[in-house]
């Protein structure tokens, strides 16, 4: 039996550190995750008590998408709003609905619902919280004589029936259960990223009084740089298409990318270079031939993770545009090609201004007099070389010294 990777530690090398930051400040905070759980089992909890439409009817309530992974990340444009998606998988009584009739159901049961904004999407509803957090219930009905939790789930999008509507394919509980397999538990990112949570959730968030109480605390961790490298690439892909009207490569699909991608014990930009080359590839080699990717469920191949996106040939050979200029953006970085004023434009530019100020202030904040005290050297190709105790803060610019020109002088000279 093998034994189980330790992973490598992204906060012991300068470019690591900076990915490995800016990813620590878009997932959702463990006291959120908590938080995220005791919402939807108090929405469950409402809709059996409350709903005779719903009594005994609720067979499983759970999870899917990022937070069955804990890939979760702030929304698109934002930096303080999560979106969590829940199956509310559906008993007898409604397998003799519409599909649109069953979103209407689900509509009604929620509307009023602790005073929150309910809306009926396509294929879910939305319950949308006063602190920015959204909560989407997809209901599901059971596909019998098949594996776990293979369902199908409703696909309308009103205010009438039509014959477009349909119900899809679906075994979200399948996938997370792949992920997990191909993305094993590495022990130094877990501690790293601990040690990080302890220190920012000293007194930093508190649970809102609206929120049900859960028995059993729910465990969440950052486990491992094939999921941080995930992190990034959805924030990447919201940042290059905060304003595209139409739509972008859904989450699933990157998933799916990271999980085949996944290699344990390799390093956080080398994990995030990987996953972009396993994605060019695919679309590189379907663009050829005149098609579209086409990527399905490896547990449900009726499950097709691409249904809705790419829509053309152009628009995902836009998205390998893109990917194949963060790789080379990385590569560069590695072999110490950009100055420091140059790098953090790049990466503002690939993961979004705020973000990346933030990340770069907390590093710098950590480390601050270790950094003054250290000298700069430089190899024979003009090289930065940066001791390993400052990480990357020795080549970043704070928010105020970017807008008035000037270099950060945190570690000591400037550059």
């Amino acid at each position: 039996m093998m034994n189980p990777p330790h992973g490598i530690d992204p906060f012991n090398d300068p470019v690591d550190s900076l990915l490995a930051e800016i990813a620590f400040s878009i997932q959702l905070p463990p006291s959120l995750h908590q938080k995220a759980v005791g919402r939807y089992e108090a929405v469950r909890n409402h809709l059996e008590s409350t709903s005779s439409v719903f009594k005994d009817q609720i067979e499983h309530f759970y999870p899917q998408g990022s937070m069955s992974i804990d890939a979760t990340i702030s929304t698109k444009g934002t930096d303080d709003e999560y979106d969590l998606d829940i199956v509310a998988q559906l008993g007898g009584r409604f397998r003799f609905m519409s599909p649109l009739q069953t979103l209407i159901e689900l509509e009604k049961a929620l509307e009023g619902y602790r005073g929150l904004k309910v809306v009926r999407q396509t294929r879910c509803v939305t319950l949308y919280y006063q602190d920015g957090m959204h909560l989407d219930i997809s209901p599901s009905i059971r596909e019998i004589g098949t594996c776990d939790r293979q369902s199908h789930i409703c696909h309308a999008k009103g205010p009438v029936a039509s014959i477009d509507d349909y119900m899809v394919p679906m075994n979200a509980y399948g996938f997370a259960v792949h992920y997990r397999e191909r993305t094993p538990i590495e022990q130094r990112v877990v501690d790293s990223f601990a040690k990080r949570w302890e220190v920012l959730n000293k007194g930093s968030y508190r649970a809102d009084a609206d929120v049900d109480d859960v028995p059993e605390p729910t465990e969440f961790v950052v486990k491992n740089t094939a999921t941080l490298a995930l992190q990034l690439h959805k924030r990447f892909r919201n940042i290059q298409f905060a304003d595209y009207e139409g739509r972008i490569a859904p989450s699933i699909l990157l998933s799916h990318y990271a999980a085949a991608a996944a290699r344990p014990n390799t390093s956080l930009t080398d994990m995030v270079i990987r996953q972009a080359s396993f994605m060019i590839s695919e679309i590189e080699n379907a663009s050829l031939y005149g098609q579209l990717i086409n990527v399905s469920n490896p547990c449900h191949e009726l499950d097709v993770f691409t249904d809705r996106w790419p829509e053309s040939i152009s628009q995902q050979d836009d998205y390998a545009k893109k990917l194949k200029e963060l790789v080379a953006g990385l590569e560069q970085l590695k072999r110490g090609q950009m100055s420091p004023p140059h790098m953090m434009e790049w990466m503002r530019n690939q993961f979004g201004g705020q973000v990346v100020t933030r990340a770069a202030d907390a590093i710098a904040n950590e480390i601050g007099n270790s950094i003054k005290s250290s000298s700069q050297q430089y190899t024979r190709t003009g090289k930065l070389v940066i001791p390993a105790a400052t990480t990357s803060a020795a080549v970043v610019r704070s928010s105020k010294a970017i807008a008035s020109g000037r270099d950060h002088t945190f570690f000591g000279k400037k550059i």
